[in-house]
């Protein structure tokens, strides 16, 4: 099996993209973030994930970047509530951690080049996204492009790394479909940018919204618990 880095913050999109990636017969090695975001049960459900495909590695790193702001989710900034979703790409919201794509994804080529792995799995999306500059397609490639000119095993190395994205062109209630074919457990994701104190989702911040509308869509029945 050809080892993959896989990108997994216990979301719904990233527990999709790790099922994917096993279903392609990558063998996932998982890695997660605690980067000062506004709560840990994103990391919970990470963990219960590995576990539940039974993923031989799981890494989480610490990396604080609520040292330096500047989002609503590494700062004292609130969180927006009730947008209307048909905008959401229109703008970059604060929720857009600045630059986080991109140092997830360097950690991610570091530990790559350890594994001698040529693959790394992100669940990015270009269609219902809330108009993160870092989940564009172009962007994915130009990071590509300068990890092949950047690292050893590149190099020296008779196959370059590809960054992996099979949600780019998706829609969410597309993204729900194929997981829920492929065995994810739903139930072991969270989304809500801003839960209640015991963990239940708030259901009117942006991510919230685009997962219940995808879950709308799909014709499925979203098994987290919400406050409202």
């Amino acid at each position: 099996m050809k080892k993959a880095v896989i990108l997994l913050s216990g979301g719904l999109d990233s527990a999709t993209c790790l099922a994917i990636a096993i279903n392609n017969d990558f063998e996932p090695y998982a890695l997660s973030f605690r980067y000062g975001q506004r709560h840990d049960f994103e990391l919970n459900c990470a963990k219960a994930l590995t576990n539940s495909f039974k993923v031989k590695d799981h890494i989480i790193l610490d990396i604080d970047l609520r040292a330096f702001g500047g989002s609503a989710l590494t700062d004292d900034i609130a969180v927006p509530k009730n947008r209307d979703h048909t905008t959401f790409s229109e703008e970059i919201p604060v929720t857009y951690v600045p630059a986080r794509n991109t140092i997830f994804l360097s950690f991610a080529l570091a530990y790559a080049e350890t594994l001698g792995a040529n693959n790394i799995f992100i669940g990015v999306n270009a269609l219902d996204y809330s108009g993160y500059p870092d989940c564009r397609p172009e962007y994915i490639e130009s990071f590509q492009n300068m990890a092949n000119l950047a690292t050893k095993s590149s190099i020296e190395g008779e196959n370059p790394l590809k960054i992996h994205t099979p949600l780019i062109d998706l829609t969410k209630a597309d993204i729900i479909k194929v997981g829920i074919n492929l065995g994810v457990d739903y139930s072991l994701t969270h989304s809500c940018y801003d839960p209640s104190k015991d963990g239940f989702s708030c259901g009117h911040c942006d991510a919230c919204q685009l997962r219940v509308k995808g879950f709308e869509i799909a014709g499925r029945s979203d098994p987290i618990k919400y406050s409202n």
